[in-house]
């Protein structure tokens, strides 16, 4: 591999962004490092290997399994028990860890609020994870003294901001004591490096950024208010790096884990997964079609991507019913584009989203070569092809230009 390289989904999540960088670090032996660029704990990127070991990756980057390193940046959201229990499931790989010392901290009390905060809403729920990366976000706009990764090497310093998180959130029941004593031990456990670490690593040679979530979830962009806290596009890594490849994820259905609009929805497609299902937070896994219209607007808002890496293209043979939707309904009105709004107009973001829940598919077909289909609804070509979970499924046309 020459170039860095952007992996950023272009749905609503879980199109197997980790499977594709998991393939690009079994391919490439010169990658300096799997660089995360944004949300946090929440992420669960699937990696299979050819030996048939399983992991959800949530932090350590999906080139873990094969010796790349990781940089958290300071874009992440980081949470300490969280990583600790994933590094544990993965042998303590802590040698190949690296945190921005600037990065955020996420603790038991933003989980607990963001939970606290989704029940209240009821049947409104936003579909969070409830991992609580929104509401750290939240509390360090209120408080630019939130807890950061830097404050684990303070104990004092950390103890009298979580006492502060403590009193905002009226929550006494959780054991400070507890939390400065584990996160210290973090502290301890990874190196934490200044921002400059990530020119050293872009230095290095070419670094992968792998990106948590999907641009229909951006917190700009998707469909307000069911969307994610996060920036899901390509805008963090223009903040790191001067110049990268983008490569944009896609499967050959749309899926979607959350509440939230779905024009393309389809339970009854005999679309089986094997690594997601319902949970307490976001309810049920959902499929559907293949919503061109919807991964149009992403390429667009993201503002465009070189490449894609279409993952599932076994599916289409299993399931015989499945489709690509290429334009919508809404009131006796056909469209097919989504209208992007002004850049952080979330009050736009909210009417889309109220006009997509009253939206339906008005033209889908079912194409013979679902690969050269997707290219040229989304005008860019298919550099990997993936027909299964295994970095062997895939088939890489090439990583740079």
């Amino acid at each position: 591999m020459k170039e860095h390289l952007a992996v950023v989904d272009l749905g609503y999540g879980d199109a197997g962004k980790g499977t594709i960088v998991d393939a690009i670090c079994s391919t490439s032996s010169n990658i300096a490092a799997v660089i995360r660029f944004n949300g946090g704990a929440q992420a669960a990127h699937n990696v299979i290997t050819e030996d048939g070991r399983h992991h959800t990756f949530a932090q350590f980057g999906s080139g873990t399994l094969r010796g790349v390193p990781t940089h958290l940046s300071r874009f992440m959201i980081v949470d300490p028990l969280a990583l600790a229990s994933e590094a544990r499931s993965l042998g303590n790989p802590f040698h190949l860890l690296t945190v921005d010392a600037d990065a955020l901290l996420a603790t038991p009390w933003h989980r607990a609020a963001n939970r606290r905060r989704e029940v209240e809403r009821g049947a409104e729920r936003h579909g969070s994870c409830g991992m609580g990366v929104g509401e750290t976000q939240m509390y360090a706009l209120k408080h630019p003294d939130a807890p950061r990764v830097a404050d684990v090497l303070t104990p004092t310093r950390l103890t009298i901001k979580l006492r502060a998180l403590a009193d905002f959130y009226d929550m006494s029941d959780i054991p400070i004591d507890d939390v400065v004593d584990a996160f210290v031990a973090f502290g301890e456990a990874v190196r934490i490096v200044g921002t400059e670490h990530t020119d050293r690593l872009l230095a290095a040679g070419p670094c992968v950024f792998e990106g948590a979530q999907g641009v229909l979830l951006d917190e700009w962009r998707g469909w307000h208010p069911y969307t994610t806290w996060s920036t899901t596009t390509f805008d963090n890594i223009g903040e790191l790096c001067p110049s990268f490849r983008r490569l944009g994820v896609v499967r050959t259905y749309t899926t979607r884990h959350g509440a939230g609009p779905f024009v393309t929805e389809a339970p009854d497609l005999d679309l089986p997964e094997a690594h997601n299902g319902r949970d307490d937070w976001q309810g049920a896994f959902r499929t559907g079609h293949f919503d061109a219209v919807a991964h149009r607007y992403a390429v667009e808002v993201a503002g465009g991507v070189d490449a894609l890496a279409v993952t599932h293209l076994d599916a289409p043979a299993r399931c015989p019913d499945l489709k690509i939707c290429t334009a919508y309904r809404t009131e006796g009105e056909i469209w097919d584009r989504i209208e992007p709004g002004p850049h952080r107009d979330l009050a736009y973001q909210e009417r889309l989203a109220g006009k997509l829940a009253k939206t339906e598919p008005a033209t889908s077909h079912r194409p013979v070569d679902w690969k050269n289909a997707i290219s040229e609804l989304l005008g860019a070509p298919v550099e990997i092809e993936s027909h299964g979970p295994r970095s062997s499924d895939k088939r890489i046309a090439t990583l740079s230009k």
